[in-house]
């Protein structure tokens, strides 16, 4: 009988965390995050917008399409983990289909020019996306391994919104 490879005894936290019971206050920060900023992009964030510089504004603008595709890439990796959690999909469908999340939507940077115009609450929930968006990509990193996506070479670039319609789509399906 050949002994276990030493992978085989490692015990992965990220991966214990995110296929148990211990997944569900990951998932429910996450959804409650997207919550918060359509809630606040749709109202407040809208009125306050206004008020901005055309600057600050146009800063506004290009981070908040960030920020929402960030969440949307976490939305989506966390309900891909739900439905390998749940047995929807099997660990080796879940990783088919996240290669298709990007988890590295990046941010202006507190010193861009406007960016000490922007309503506190706006910049709050660009920092907590930030946080959870570092967090899960460290979680999916430990699971899948670093840089699961290999670009095709000559291929063309798929589109996002499509990617996360599938995605989505994967996720909520029953079957």
């Amino acid at each position: 009988m050949s002994e276990p490879s030493k992978d085989s005894k490692t015990i992965k936290l990220a991966e214990r965390r995110v296929f148990s019971q211990s997944f569900k206050p990951l998932y429910n920060e996450g959804m409650t995050l997207v919550e918060h900023a359509a809630e606040y992009l749709d109202g407040e964030g809208r009125s306050e917008a206004k008020k901005l510089s055309r600057l600050a504004a146009t800063l506004y603008a290009a981070e908040s399409m960030r920020l929402t595709t960030r969440l949307m890439q976490i939305a989506s990796w966390l309900l891909l983990q739900r439905a390998a959690n749940s047995g929807e999909m099997s660990r080796d469908q879940v990783a088919t289909e996240k290669a298709k999340v990007r988890l590295d939507t990046a941010s202006a940077h507190a010193d861009a020019t406007g960016w000490a115009e922007l309503p506190k609450p706006f910049v709050d929930l660009v920092n907590r996306s930030l946080s959870l968006q570092a967090l899960v990509r460290r979680m999916d990193d430990e699971i899948y391994g670093k840089n699961t996506v290999v670009p095709l070479s000559g291929a063309r670039s798929p589109n996002p919104v499509s990617d996360q319609i599938t995605l989505l789509n994967t996720a909520f399906a029953r079957g």
